[in-house]
């Protein structure tokens, strides 16, 4: 049902497994009946959009994730690869720190050699696993993603073509990912240039953004130890200060506390989605206050008849 003014734009931002607080979110979004007529998503929050805004619900998108993290393709991949050597960096026995001194190693070398540590045909197995093989015109809750040409520099919008093509030109993390050939462009992750795609919504017709931020905090603690760490470093600051202004331009902000989780920690899923949940009905108050009146009025018939239910 399209309505005239007061069209609700969500935003999903990036942020790697902290993303997964999205989930929660869309949980909160569901159980209140707070009406969506458009989705925006950078990265992880392309990836869990585009599932959501496609038809599947929160708890199928939850399920999902409980058994593609269990899956050998994942316990054998780069991604649990990376989580593991994070978290035992500094811990153990000398073996231990010689084993996991080594396999970061194996990655950079990796990293030099070619233009991701994952191709795309690697990374589009999961995309595939979690995004139907459908248009962006036909999903259910209309649905944009933002990637970044390398090339040109210039941010890129998908609003028609494949869906799955879409989401994985926004998930391919630089040096992480190998960036997507499209024509002339090399698409890479949204989030370099637009981590919160709140801007976006807005173009795209939303009168009411609801931003969803889920990067961690700008205060670490992490050791820089090498030119890579102070390199990520560098690149986190600015993508900071670039999040900040657009954040600005929400009507309503939702930051789960995820902080310093690493962009790998996916086996923290339940904690994100539960943080996300708790960061949603925090502001549910702010959220209820923007819906313009006819739509305040539409939702509670529609949370009564649920509650009305037997």
């Amino acid at each position: 049902m399209r309505w005239r003014g007061g069209r609700i734009g969500l935003a999903l931002g990036g942020g790697g497994a902290r993303g997964l607080a999205h989930i929660g979110v869309l949980k909160v979004f569901e159980k209140e009946h707070i009406p969506v007529d458009i989705i925006v998503g950078t990265s992880i929050g392309a990836l869990v959009g585009g599932a959501y805004a496609a038809g599947m619900g929160s708890d199928a998108i939850e399920k999902r994730l409980e058994e593609y993290l269990e899956s050998p393709e994942f316990q054998s991949s780069a991604i649990k690869a990376f989580e593991e050597a994070h978290e035992r960096e500094g811990e153990g026995g000398l073996a231990q720190k010689i084993q996991n001194y080594f396999r970061n190693r194996f990655y950079m070398v990796q990293a030099l050699l070619k233009p991701g540590i994952l191709s795309n045909e690697e990374f589009k197995g999961t995309i595939d696993y979690f995004i139907p093989d459908i248009q962006i015109e036909d999903t259910e809750i209309p649905f944009r993603t933002v990637a970044t040409d390398l090339v040109s520099g210039k941010q890129i919008v998908f609003s028609s073509g494949s869906l799955r093509h879409a989401v994985l030109a926004s998930c391919s993390v630089p040096g992480a990912v190998e960036p997507l050939k499209a024509g002339d462009m090399l698409l890479s992750d949204g989030g370099i240039i637009c981590l919160v795609p709140i801007s976006v919504a807005r173009r795209e017709g939303a009168d009411i953004v609801v931003g969803v931020g889920v990067d961690r905090d700008i205060c670490s603690g992490e050791a820089l130890n090498n030119v890579i760490d102070i390199y990520y470093r560098a690149s986190e600051i600015m993508s900071h200060e670039l999040e900040d202004n657009e954040l600005m331009d929400a009507d309503v902000l939702i930051e789960p506390e995820v902080g310093e989780l690493h962009w790998s920690s996916f086996s923290q899923a339940t904690h994100l989605i539960q943080e996300g949940e708790r960061a949603a009905m925090e502001k549910l108050p702010l959220i209820r206050n923007a819906i313009p009146v006819t739509r305040k009025w539409f939702t509670l018939k529609q949370l009564f008849k649920s509650r009305s239910s037997p």
